[in-house]
């Protein structure tokens, strides 16, 4: 059966946030939604949550869940404004804990625990999630982090940032957790699926050749055609190469805002006793005897 996918591009961070339903029953689910973060000013709104939440309001929609791929490091969740406006789930691979634990006490989170709790549902390889007559089901595929997953709904894969469109390739795999071997092994799980299977990305960064954004392929595409993981890569060349490319990249620019807010659903850290709420930026003394 084929869901109803309708997409929701964010220029500024290059995300794609997607509204999923069943058309027998209109029930939905909201796939990585956007905070619009504006860094310099350090200003936060929704109004690309609201977007999608009117859309979800004019189509008579039953929201059920907000499933989030990964902890971002490039851009802040709006999970948790969407569960406390609608009472919708949060949905996380199991393994956000390991993200929890590895950054919190970067940032001295003390009201953050590393259980995965401030979460509503923590899924695992073959778990699933009913929706309507259709069915979220879950593969786990890190490499990009611990706990990046897959979700199938129907004849659509939600892979997000785990595959980008064939002319880009694959994610990077070296922030804290992330391994280029990995990495490979999960783009094989989600080519292995049947190849009509639509492929929804997370980001869209366009290339040097193309000049429209594109967030939806196949399997049988992303096999012909994936610069880093088509057919006939090995796991040895497809290392090589994405290490090599990540020795080249710098941070995201939100990586520090997002991380802190993202181990947290979403959620802000706890107001100050001043009542104002602060966003911790680490330090690293680079040049410090």
């Amino acid at each position: 059966m084929s869901p109803t996918v309708q997409a929701y591009f964010d220029p500024a961070t290059s995300t794609v946030s997607y509204l999923v339903s069943d058309p027998a029953t209109r029930a939905a689910v909201i796939v990585d939604p956007v905070a619009d973060f504006e860094p310099k000013g350090a200003r936060l709104s929704h109004g690309s949550a609201d977007a999608i939440l009117a859309a979800v309001d004019a189509q008579g929609l039953d929201l059920k869940y907000v499933l989030e791929t990964h902890a971002h490091a490039d851009h802040l969740s709006a999970a948790d404004y969407i569960r406390r406006r609608t009472g919708a789930q949060i949905v996380v691979g199991a393994r956000i804990t390991e993200v929890q634990k590895q950054f919190a006490p970067l940032f001295e989170a003390d009201d953050v625990t590393t259980d995965g709790a401030v979460f509503d549902r923590l899924l695992a390889e073959g778990d699933s999630l009913a929706l309507g007559e259709l069915e979220v089901r879950v593969l786990h595929t890190p490499g990009h982090t611990p706990a990046c997953v897959t979700y199938l709904i129907g004849d659509a894969a939600f892979v997000g940032d785990t595959l980008f469109m064939p002319d880009y390739g694959t994610a990077r795999a070296d922030f804290p957790g992330g391994d280029a071997a990995t990495l490979y092994r999960s783009t094989r799980k989600i080519l292995a699926l049947p190849p009509q299977t639509r492929i929804f990305i997370g980001h869209d960064y366009l290339p040097a050749n193309r000049t429209d954004y594109r967030w939806e392929s196949t399997v049988a595409a992303q096999r012909e055609s994936n610069i880093h993981v088509h057919d006939g890569v090995t796991e040895a060349e497809f290392v090589a190469l994405r290490n090599a490319r990540d020795a080249t990249l710098a941070p995201p620019t939100l990586i520090l805002p997002s991380l802190q807010v993202n181990i947290r659903a979403g959620a802000l850290p706890p107001p100050s006793p001043g009542g104002r709420v602060f966003l911790r930026l680490p330090v690293t003394q680079a040049d410090a005897d």
